[in-house]
């Protein structure tokens, strides 16, 4: 049985068509772009979990502000822990191979495609318009 209503269906598929078109501007390596049609469900999946996890963090600190530690924030240091999460390298045969074939997009896209999505991420990083990763709302 369908639960979702038709303005709920309406608003899920222009928010996914809005993030295939951001995904499908990645290119990890030369001549191959991301197939948001193949990877759709992952990075919505990566999006939704950096939502959570950072929704998470801030409850564990029971309204408290986070520590700055040698001058990082509570929110950077998330952040820069799901940059790490994802640090990876590969041969260019092997890339080309995950970008046509793998239902996850490639490494460096899993950290930045999700994170130009969360308004947390522009105030910890003080990203702007006309900054590289800035994406207009």
């Amino acid at each position: 049985r369908n639960w979702w209503t038709a303005e709920d269906k309406a608003k899920f598929d222009a928010l996914t068509t809005r993030l295939g078109e951001q995904y499908a501007t990645y290119e990890p390596i030369a001549g191959y772009h991301i197939n948001p049609g193949l990877t759709m469900g992952e990075n919505i999946g990566d999006a939704s979990g950096v939502a959570v996890g950072l929704e998470a963090y801030h409850l564990s600190l029971n309204g408290q502000a986070a520590p700055v530690i040698d001058g990082t924030t509570g929110d950077q240091r998330f952040f820069y822990g799901w940059a790490q999460v994802w640090q990876s390298k590969y041969r260019d045969e092997a890339l080309k191979q995950q970008v046509a074939t793998d239902p996850h997009s490639a490494a460096q896209f899993r950290v930045i495609g999700p994170l130009r999505n969360v308004d947390a991420w522009y105030d910890a990083f003080d990203v702007r318009p006309g900054a590289k990763y800035y994406l207009t709302p």
